[in-house]
C-alpha cells in the first residue's frame, strides 16, 4: 500500500492556515522526535524516495490523525536532519 500524499497535503494545509502558522508557499510543516521539533521543509522532499520512506513510517505509526495537527515523522531529530541534508544535496 503506497502513501497517498495528496490527503495528507490537503489536511496539513488545512491545519496550518487555520492555526495562523507561517508556512511559506511550496513548504510544509512537520514535527519530529519525542519533543515534536518542528521543521519547514520544501515539498519537493515529498517526491523523494528517501523522505517516502518516513512518510512510510508516519502512516504505520500514525494513519491520518497526527497527534501533533500536522504531519508528524516518527523518527529522531538526528535521523531526520540526516535525511535531509541528502536530499540537499540532490
Amino acid at each position: 500500500m503506497g502513501f497517498r500524499l495528496t490527503g495528507i497535503i490537503k489536511r496539513a494545509a488545512n491545519q496550518t492556515s487555520s492555526k495562523g502558522v507561517d508556512v511559506p508557499k511550496g513548504y510544509l510543516a512537520v514535527y519530529v522526535g519525542e519533543k515534536m521539533k518542528r521543521f519547514v521543509i520544501p515539498i519537493s522532499y515529498l517526491n523523494q524516495p528517501l523522505f517516502q520512506e518516513l512518510l512510510n513510517q508516519a502512516e504505520e505509526q500514525f494513519g491520518y490523525d497526527h497527534p501533533t495537527g500536522g504531519l508528524t515523522i516518527p523518527c529522531s531529530v538526528e535521523v531526520f536532519s540526516d535525511v535531509t541534508s541528502h536530499l540537499n544535496l540532490c
